[in-house]
């Protein structure tokens, strides 16, 4: 597992990627991604092409992220999610949260 992050060179957008599993392990490096980074950026990607698990803590996690980038105002897109993280998505209605 790991998590990298890039900021555009404008600090508009922050690109997260999750290689192999989103669990609680990649708890700590998840929040340094964007926890440090001010202003928040006005967009946040993050890209899970290469993720190949995720579970309730992940969840948890990106609900954090939320709750950081504004709430209900968070700009927040879920990409490139492989079918079983799609659909662990969609039982949890994060449709409705962010943007997948």
């Amino acid at each position: 597992m790991s998590v990298g992050s890039n900021l555009s060179a404008d600090g508009k957008v922050l690109t997260i990627t999750i290689n192999g599993r989103f669990d609680f392990s990649a708890h700590q490096a998840f929040r340094d991604s964007y926890e440090k980074l001010t202003p928040t950026p006005s967009e946040i990607i993050v890209d899970m092409v290469d993720t190949t698990y995720l579970d309730s803590s992940a969840l948890g996690m990106l609900l954090l992220l939320r709750d950081h980038a504004g709430g209900d105002t968070a700009n927040i897109t879920l990409k490139n999610c492989n079918e079983d993280i799609r659909k662990i998505l969609t039982i949890s209605n994060f449709e409705q949260l962010f943007k997948i």
